[in-house]
C-alpha cells in the first residue's frame, strides 16, 4: 500500500494502526471500509470527540472555530491536527483539556464526558515561560505532584528524578529556568506532564518557537521517549512535515471553521524519510487537502 493514502472518514472510520497493518498484511494490502472491519476487533477510543463544534465570542460576534468534528485517539496512539491558522485545532486541544465545553456535540474520555480539566489531560504549551523561575528542574517537576496532593513529597522526588533521567535532564535536577535552553526548558515541561501519568498528553505546537536545529531535535527526543513510555499524545501543528514525522496518524482539519476534512495513517513515516518520494508525495497530497477546493458542507 502507498503510505501516501489518505483514509476519508467516511471509507474508513478510525481504526488502529497495528489493525490496519494486521488488515493489509491479510488481504494483501488492501484498505477496507468499515463494513470489513470487525467492529469486535477495534478496541473502545480512549479520547473521543462526537460531532463536537466549538464557539467563542468577539466583541463584534460569535465566531464558529470547529463544525461537528468527530474524531478518536486510541491508547498509545500519536494523534495529530493538522490545519491552516484559524481552523480550530489548538481549540479543540482545549476543549479536549476541559478549558472549553463544546456549543455541540460531546468529548468524552474513556467513556466518560469531559466537563472541565483534570490530571488525567496534561497540556503542554509552546511557551517557555511556563516554568515557575525560582523553582529548580527538579523542583519544576514535583509542584504538580506535591500540589495535588498525588504523591506524598518522598515519592514525588522519586518519580521526578525518574523521569528526568527518563528525557535526559538528570544532570539538571538543580539548575534552574533560566540557566537552561529554549529546547531544555521544553524537556522540563514534558517531564513535568509525565511525571503526573495523564492518560492523554495535550501538546499545543511545542516546538514552533525553536530553531530548525532544536525542532528537530525535539522532535527526536519526543519520539524516543514515547518509543519508552508509549504514552497517548494530542498533538497540534501547522507544519504538514511535522505532522508526518510525530503523528502515527493526522486528522486533516480544513480552513474556518475547522472539520475534520481526511485521516492519514503515517505511522510509516519517520525522521528519516522527510527526503524520499513517498514523503514528499504525502505532503503534496496533504497541502492539496488544505488549500484544495472543498465539497460544500450542509
Amino acid at each position: 500500500m502507498n503510505p501516501a493514502h489518505v483514509l476519508q472518514r467516511h471509507a474508513i472510520g478510525t481504526p488502529m494502526q497495528d489493525l490496519l497493518r494486521a488488515t493489509r498484511e491479510q488481504e494483501g494490502g488492501a484498505v477496507f471500509g468499515p463494513e470489513k472491519v470487525p467492529t469486535a476487533a477495534l478496541p473502545r477510543p480512549l479520547l473521543d470527540f462526537d460531532g463536537v463544534s466549538l464557539e467563542y465570542a468577539t466583541d463584534q460576534q460569535v465566531v464558529r472555530a470547529t463544525h461537528r468534528v468527530s474524531l478518536s485517539v486510541f491508547e498509545a496512539e500519536r494523534y495529530v491536527l493538522l490545519g491552516p491558522s484559524g481552523c480550530g485545532k489548538s481549540t479543540l486541544l482545549k476543549a479536549a483539556a476541559g478549558f472549553i465545553a463544546p456549543r455541540e456535540g460531546q468529548i468524552r474520555l474513556d467513556g466518560q464526558a469531559i466537563t472541565g480539566p483534570g490530571p488525567d489531560r496534561i497540556v503542554v504549551f509552546q511557551e517557555f515561560d511556563q516554568l515557575p523561575p525560582w523553582k529548580t528542574v527538579l523542583g519544576n517537576v514535583m509542584f504538580p505532584l506535591r500540589a495535588t496532593g498525588r504523591l506524598a513529597r518522598a515519592e514525588a522526588l522519586e518519580r521526578a528524578h525518574a523521569v528526568l533521567e527518563q528525557v535526559g535532564l538528570a544532570d539538571f535536577a538543580n539548575a534552574y529556568p533560566h540557566q537552561l535552553s529554549g529546547g531544555m526548558k521544553q524537556r522540563v515541561a514534558i517531564a513535568r506532564a509525565l511525571a503526573m501519568q495523564p492518560r492523554v498528553l495535550l501538546m499545543d505546537e511545542p516546538f514552533a518557537s525553536l530553531d530548525a536545529l532544536t525542532r528537530r531535535r525535539m522532535q527526536e527526543e519526543l519520539l524516543a521517549l514515547w518509543e519508552t513510555v508509549r504514552f497517548t499524545l494530542l498533538f497540534v501543528t501547522h507544519s504538514i512535515e511535522e505532522a508526518l514525522v510525530v503523528g502515527s496518524r493526522i486528522g486533516v482539519l480544513s480552513p474556518h471553521p475547522g472539520r475534520l476534512r481526511a485521516e492519514i495513517q503515517a505511522h510509516e513515516f519517520g525522521l528519516g524519510s522527510s527526503g524520499g518520494p513517498a514523503f514528499q508525495a504525502a505532503t503534496q497530497r496533504i497541502h492539496g487537502l488544505l488549500f484544495g477546493p472543498e465539497t460544500p458542507h450542509p
